[in-house]
């Protein structure tokens, strides 16, 4: 979870809008994000602590963002979280979390006006034979949901869900056969395994597309392509409502890159469907 408080991670990203930020940069903005409730009373020293990064860093971040320095941001912070105060509560605890996911959806609809980049990315990944789907720990069932539905349409997906030294090994594998893109599913908290898995794919000369919760995102610093869909962290566990429904947007735009062959494919698959009596309805 989140810690509390009313300066939600919603109202951070904004700050950080359309702003050009430096690997070290975008570490300093995750650690306000995920420390959401607290970040308007941190003072830089403590913000340094807790991204791991040193203290002129911080100040540094406060300038690019277009301040004098780290107190002129923090006293912006100050503002967003008495504006959120102001916010009227929507029901109890549940329902403001599932509300929280209908915002979630709101912001990813609005990011999907850009019909072209998602067309592009349905391009790349339809490309790669094979299709490698990485997603480990929280991310493996969106992983293996996204590919079981892939399958259909695309030869040959390869769902990498474990982690270990065999890792490595399939993803040369995926390389030796022919994939030129990578699919990763990079949620909160971050496996160490799933970063060092993103680095040696674009080592080996995969493009990375990488389906995570915010563009400050650990995995920004190696993904070609970042598509942000928030995690709803209201709940004791995280909510994965908005990474879903982009998975699926990303499947139909495969789809749309080679209707020819999903026609196809699909057809065949009912065909067979049929015949082996798989389904009821």
């Amino acid at each position: 979870m989140n810690e509390s408080g009313a300066s939600s991670p919603d109202r951070l990203l904004d700050l950080f809008h359309g702003v050009r930020l430096t690997p070290t940069q975008r570490r300093i903005a995750h650690c306000l994000v995920r420390h959401a409730g607290a970040a308007a009373y941190l003072s830089a020293a403590e913000v340094a602590e807790l991204a791991g990064v040193s203290q002129p860093s911080v100040t540094r971040f406060a300038m690019a963002l277009g301040h004098d320095g780290y107190p002129a941001l923090r006293r912006r912070l100050r503002e967003l979280t008495a504006a959120g105060a102001a916010d009227p509560a929507a029901g109890n605890a549940l329902q403001r979390a599932v509300h929280a996911e209908m915002e979630n959806l709101d912001r990813l609809s609005a990011q999907l006006a850009d019909a072209d980049r998602i067309a592009g990315v349905g391009r790349l990944l339809a490309a790669s034979r094979p299709l490698p789907v990485l997603g480990l720990r929280a991310a493996a069932p969106l992983a293996a949901y996204f590919a079981y539905f892939a399958a259909k349409v695309h030869p040959d997906v390869r769902v990498l869900d474990d982690g270990g030294s065999l890792l490595a090994d399939r993803l040369d594998q995926a390389v030796a056969a022919g994939a030129t893109a990578l699919l990763a599913f990079v949620l909160p908290r971050y496996p160490r395994e799933t970063l060092d898995a993103l680095r040696e794919a674009a080592d080996a000369g995969l493009t990375v597309v990488a389906i995570t919760d915010s563009p400050v995102s650990p995995a920004a610093d190696h993904a070609d392509v970042v598509l942000p869909a928030a995690v709803g962290a209201d709940l004791v566990f995280d909510l994965h409502t908005a990474p879903m429904t982009l998975a699926m947007v990303v499947l139909q735009a495969i789809c749309d890159a080679a209707p020819a062959e999903t026609q196809t494919r699909l057809e065949a698959f009912e065909s067979s469907a049929a015949r082996r009596q798989l389904f009821l309805g």
